[in-house]
């Protein structure tokens, strides 16, 4: 379909105003609860293109190392320490991907590829001890009371003798922020195993997107009176779930990790939909839509255009983000 015929169907909906695309997310979500009732986003597998190509077999790997750990959760763990960049060095001089202080790898360091170095800036070193330092503290918290891996995590954070004391995840605030932290992330980075809960947000982001349809691109846009209330495609889909409670991030390959990722044929409205030059990595998104039923988004498309209904079925697709609230709160501030 090209665009122009999409923008005519788009035209019609707007014709009907909010009736046709809320009565469409009210009839897709009584059938989503009809179908969910034991419904897990938890899986020992990857999410498509939520890890970055160039590490996604060593997550894999390495995330299986032992039962506390899976790919998914190493994987929410080295994103939330340097957002995949292997030259990060933090204030405290936490260095590489997995972000390790010297002396602890010094002392946890191991030679992940065989090489005969351990090498701190080489994830191919860096996320095998990752891996490895989880299980020794998995190992070390084993026999604590509670969820071992939510008691692995907190060893990481507030170290296992803190959680051995407190018999499980000690009430020590930033500990527990940590633990819930990442096991949100998890979800982003997992393949769903089941149908996922849809947002019960969706309709007020909906409801808030259509509001703006017609209004014209503006490349850095995020709705501002200085700016007109014009928007980029990142900007829009981050002011919609703002207005109902919801703070994403500003740029479209980082609100991919704000929620599980559900299949094509999974997708409800509200979801965000995503596009890829690079279709096996999440990192290379350059647009993003909000998903309202039928094989269509609203979005703002690019310069010179405005807001409004486009078909998602695209050589670019990537994927699709359903938001949640506690998978958004617990995305890094930076990446």
């Amino acid at each position: 379909m090209t665009v122009r015929k999409a923008w005519v169907v788009g035209g019609a909906l707007v014709g009907g105003g909010l009736s046709f695309v809320m009565l469409l997310v009210v009839g897709v979500y009584v059938v989503a609860g009809n179908l969910l009732h034991s419904a897990t986003s938890g899986s020992r597998g990857l999410a498509k293109g939520a890890v970055p190509a160039a590490y996604k077999s060593l997550v894999q790997q390495w995330g299986n190392l032992c039962p506390a750990l899976t790919p998914a959760l190493l994987a929410a763990q080295l994103y939330q320490e340097s957002g995949w960049n292997p030259t990060v060095v933090s204030p405290a001089d936490a260095r590489g991907i997995a972000q390790f202080i010297p002396g602890t790898w010094a002392t946890h360091g191991i030679d992940g590829n065989g090489d005969g170095k351990r090498d701190i800036w080489d994830p191919n070193d860096a996320i095998p001890s990752a891996a490895s330092y989880d299980c020794e503290l998995a190992k070390d918290v084993k026999g604590v009371p509670g969820n071992v891996s939510d008691n692995m995590l907190a060893a990481y954070n507030a170290g296992a003798d803190r959680v051995i004391r407190a018999g499980g995840v000690p009430s020590i605030s930033e500990t527990q922020n940590y633990v819930k932290r990442i096991r949100s992330l998890e979800q982003s980075f997992a393949a769903p195993v089941s149908r996922l809960d849809p947002t019960r947000q969706a309709a007020g982001a909906i409801a808030f997107a259509q509001s703006k349809l017609g209004t014209p691109y503006l490349w850095g846009g995020e709705g501002s009176a200085a700016q007109g209330g014009r928007f980029d495609c990142s900007g829009l889909t981050q002011a919609a779930y703002a207005k109902v409670g919801i703070t994403l991030p500003r740029v479209a390959n980082d609100q991919y990790n704000a929620g599980p990722h559900p299949s094509r044929d999974q997708l409800l409205p509200g979801d965000l939909v995503f596009f890829s030059t690079d279709r096996s990595d999440s990192r290379a998104i350059h647009h993003v839509g909000i998903y309202v039923g039928g094989g269509y988004m609203i979005d703002a498309p690019r310069t010179g255009a405005v807001i409004r209904f486009d078909p998602i079925d695209l050589p670019d697709y990537f994927g699709a983000t359903r938001v949640t609230a506690d998978g958004a709160k617990a995305l890094p501030t930076t990446v």
